[in-house]
């Protein structure tokens, strides 16, 4: 047994009970005993993209079906709420499928059959035994849409000489920004390209105003009130703006973790929940507990915020309700997606806020429509400009998976 393999059996006895209880299916395909994407064929190139949860899934919307026109795509995710999403947007387009957990037994099944001719791996996913294994193969792995953040550079930093030749090793990284290139480039990655963040891409701006509407009459929510729609909340965030909400005003909290649902239906107290089917005339308080609405309810507000930005996590992505021209407001911990806020604020197209100011900042926006409005009209116009990144990414897998050059050993890891 390699020294990774024994690591990870030692963590996974270790996250066995927390494990077991959060994930009671896809134990086979977790272990790579079952593969559910097809052998691969020889006619077309196999582009593999894996994607970790939700977020990384919705990134590569305008990616998938351009890579399609030319290739061969299987698209994997690691979670159920990833690989359920993976499933609505790609079934007909891609193979999709679990990516099995990094041992080595089963990442070797799953290259033998599906076969690709280059993985991408989205956002930052270095897996040690899955990125030798492709190197045996002669296989270019790169890192799309590449996002590292500075407390996940801090702890790869820390564990460098172990890391470091797992970046060393990866064909090329293809950052969303200046920022994360350098990081990259200090963890040892030798070819670091900035390509844009496809996330500017994936935020459709199409509307749907019949599955909002469907939403809305399923809920109950009164079009004639102001809403308020607060997406991918995090603890402590639905008591918080319950409590800051201006009277009068409708408020639908759509926790970004499904484990949450409980307790967000908990700190929102008499909440019509979107699970049930229940239906409340006059009702004033909503929770979205599903998975794949939430477009739906950004198209019915009035106001947006952002989730996981007032208390100590790292921010939620903005790029879906600007894509749709909607006033957004975000809290003061924006971590992971410093960039992304930065361009819309400085184009007047995010307003920024802190839990001391909330209630000051709802009530002033509900009530000035024009400024609304304007942030909503310099949301959309910015998101139309960053556009483009996918285009280049397609270019560059493409061109990677005509590659089989032989890689340089990976040190540090056995």
């Amino acid at each position: 047994m390699n020294p990774v393999d024994a690591a990870y059996l030692v963590a996974a006895v270790a996250a066995s009970p927390t494990l077991a209880r959060k994930s009671r299916r896809g134990w086979s395909e977790r272990l790579g005993i079952t593969i559910e994407p097809k052998p691969g064929a020889t006619d077309r190139r196999r582009v593999l993209l894996h994607a970790v949860s939700v977020g990384e899934v919705n990134a590569l919307r305008t990616l998938v079906p351009m890579l399609a026109e030319r290739a061969q795509v299987v698209v994997c995710a690691s979670t159920d709420t990833g690989l359920a999403r993976a499933r609505e947007l790609y079934t007909g387009v891609a193979e999709v499928g679990r990516m099995p957990m990094d041992f080595s037994w089963g990442v070797e099944r799953f290259l033998r059959r599906v076969k690709p001719d280059v993985v991408g791996l989205v956002e930052l996913e270095v897996w040690p035994n899955l990125t030798l294994a492709c190197r045996r193969r002669d296989i270019p792995v790169c890192i799309i849409n590449g996002r590292l953040s500075e407390r996940s550079f801090e702890g790869y930093r820390r564990a460098r000489r172990v890391v470091g030749g797992l970046f060393e090793s990866l064909s090329v990284v293809a950052a969303q920004d200046a920022t994360y290139a350098g990081r990259f480039h200090k963890m040892g990655a030798r070819n670091v390209v900035v390509t844009g963040s496809m996330k500017w891409d994936a935020a459709n701006l199409a509307t749907d105003s019949a599955k909002a509407d469907e939403l809305a009459e399923a809920l109950g929510i009164d079009r004639e009130r102001p809403l308020i729609v607060a997406g991918s909340t995090g603890p402590g965030e639905e008591e918080l703006l319950n409590e800051a909400c201006p009277a009068g005003v409708q408020l639908l909290c759509a926790p970004r973790k499904p484990e949450r649902f409980d307790g967000a239906a908990l700190a929102l107290g008499e909440c019509v929940r979107r699970s049930t089917g229940e239906r409340r005339v006059g009702a004033t308080r909503f929770l979205l507990d599903t998975i794949g609405e939430l477009r739906h309810a950004y198209e019915l507000a009035d106001l947006v915020v952002m989730g996981r930005s007032f208390g100590d996590q790292f921010g939620s992505d903005p790029t879906e309700p600007a894509a749709l021209g909607k006033a957004t407001l975000i809290g003061p911990s924006v971590g992971d997606f410093t960039e992304i806020v930065g361009v819309l604020e400085k184009a007047g197209g995010l307003a920024r806020s802190t839990r001391r100011s909330l209630a000051a900042d709802l009530e002033r926006l509900i009530r000035d429509g024009d400024e609304r409005r304007k942030l909503g009209e310099n949301a959309l116009a910015c998101v139309e400009a960053q556009r483009g990144a996918s285009a280049r990414h397609a270019e560059l897998l493409m061109t990677l998976a005509g590659l089989t050059k032989r890689r340089r050993p990976v040190r540090g890891v056995a």
